[in-house]
């Protein structure tokens, strides 16, 4: 009998080397869960059959002991990875009832280690989005408050590991879209390097930034996963190659690390008071294990929202033409032209904010527009880049919120897209700068919504990210 939410694979594989649960019981029990929060809509499809076979054929490996490293993690998957055999959609009706042919890197990873793959996750469409509003399938609602937003793009996932739907999830962050939703959630949500982790199989928005993702209740799992999902890999040449560290080793140590505060995020007037009020005191708490604490300054925030939406919405019209109802997607039945056919296709498939980045990224592009945004925005990247590449040479992490705000109320920000932009303004300094990042949670405020506090560290620093994180929890 299952009478309390597990939050690490750990507390779970003990129970069932204890032979206190099962795994089909343990499936069954996130089942019984998803029915009981079905108005959250955090999944667009679970896979009932194929978890229900996975889990049995995993509980038979695990009492033979040959089970791989993830066996007993239950997982849920973004609707935008591909897994072979199932639906795959991006949360739009562009894709609605496409069935991936393949499966992505890190759902062969996952199974290779017998995870359990338990559904599909909502999301923003084609992940575009910051509150999970944009979906074709419906907004996903916070469990702490149904009122509220869940975050995007990857709300499905943050909310399913938030109301015990399953134990982890994946999403994919181009520019928050994992860190966002984990802080609206109350959960930890790790942004690894840009090319840490495979994108092969991840239905892309904007490649040069799309990263996938972990989010869970624990550390532990953070680590695990990213051992387990990272690494090089033939499919795609953009990949580092760089050995991939035993990160379930690295959580834990004594080692004192230098901190950097950026002064102009934690002054900021935008900034919730309540947030502020943690974060000092999270901060207070780290100078007293031993850490140094140092407040900067970082003067390109004001460029980093306009770079951010000029290249994303470039790359994403090219990456997005491919959904044309000819080669993919769908497809108008009653156009009498193939010009119309496309018009209508495209009209028709995508949701209003697709359609608003897709316009956007074609005028940016535009012949007469191409230097004056694209590549402007290009060289404002790298001045980015640049500078926090010279501050990680000093410190070993940055410091910033992750959203200026908790979880707001669903459809308040719906009718201005720059007000929900703006609300990326802390988490796509890391996607700019290719840098990991994480989403720390810091408890919840007096209305009980979660808190939440941003770590950043330099290339391929993982480890200092899920070592330091520990420090905040414990």
């Amino acid at each position: 009998m299952i009478l309390k939410k597990y939050n690490s694979l750990k507390e779970i594989r003990t129970l069932i080397d204890e032979k206190k649960i099962s795994l089909p019981e343990l499936l069954d029990h996130y089942f019984d869960q998803i029915r009981k929060f079905e108005h959250l809509n955090a999944f667009n499809e679970v896979f009932f059959e194929s978890a229900g076979q996975q889990a049995a054929e995993i509980q038979h490996k695990i009492d033979q002991g040959t089970a791989g490293k993830l066996a007993g993690m239950v997982i849920g998957i973004k609707d935008n990875i591909c897994y072979q055999g199932h639906q795959v959609t991006a949360s739009s009706k562009m894709l609605d009832g496409f069935v991936s042919p393949y499966s992505s890197t890190v759902v062969q990873r996952l199974l290779e280690q017998d995870a359990v793959i338990i559904g599909r996750l909502n999301c923003d469409e084609f992940a575009m989005g910051g509150s999970n509003e944009t979906s074709y399938f419906g907004p996903v609602k916070n469990a702490a408050d149904p009122q509220r937003v869940a975050g995007g793009s990857s709300g499905g996932s943050a909310v399913a590991v938030q109301a015990d739907l399953c134990l982890a999830a994946l999403g994919t962050d181009t520019g928050g879209s994992v860190r966002q939703p984990a802080a609206f959630c109350g959960c930890i949500g790790l942004k690894p390097s840009y090319g840490r982790i495979s994108r092969y199989g991840v239905i892309a928005y904007a490649s040069s930034f799309d990263q996938v993702g972990t989010i869970t209740s624990s550390v532990s799992d953070a680590a695990l996963l990213l051992e387990v999902l990272a690494g090089a890999d033939d499919y795609d040449s953009t990949v580092s190659t760089k050995p991939v560290p035993v990160y379930t080793a690295l959580t834990t140590g004594s080692k004192k690390y230098k901190i950097a505060v950026l002064k102009e995020t934690i002054e900021s007037p935008a900034l919730d008071p309540v947030t502020r009020e943690a974060i000092e005191a999270a901060l207070v708490k780290l100078k007293a294990q031993g850490h140094s604490i140092d407040y900067v300054s970082f003067d390109l925030l004001d460029y980093l929202v306009p770079a951010y939406y000029v290249l994303t919405t470039a790359e994403a019209s090219s990456n997005l033409s491919r959904y044309d109802g000819v080669h993919f997607g769908h497809r108008n039945m009653e156009a009498d032209g193939l010009n119309t056919l496309y018009k209508l296709s495209r009209a028709e498939g995508f949701g209003a904010e697709v359609k608003r980045r897709i316009l956007l990224g074609t005028f940016v592009l535009s012949a007469g527009y191409y230097d004056a945004y694209y590549q402007k925005a290009q060289k404002v990247r790298m001045l980015i880049r640049e500078k926090m590449d010279l501050l990680l040479q000093d410190f070993d992490v940055v410091v910033s919120p992750v959203a200026p705000t908790p979880a707001f109320p669903i459809g308040e920000n719906t009718e201005d897209p720059l007000v929900m932009y703006m609300a990326d303004i802390y988490t796509v300094l890391a996607s700019l700068a290719g840098i990991p990042a994480i989403a720390v949670p810091l408890g919840n405020n007096p209305e009980g919504l979660p808190l939440s506090v941003q770590l950043m560290a330099g290339h391929f620093k993982e480890d200092v990210l899920l070592s330091l994180s520990e420090s905040f929890l414990n």
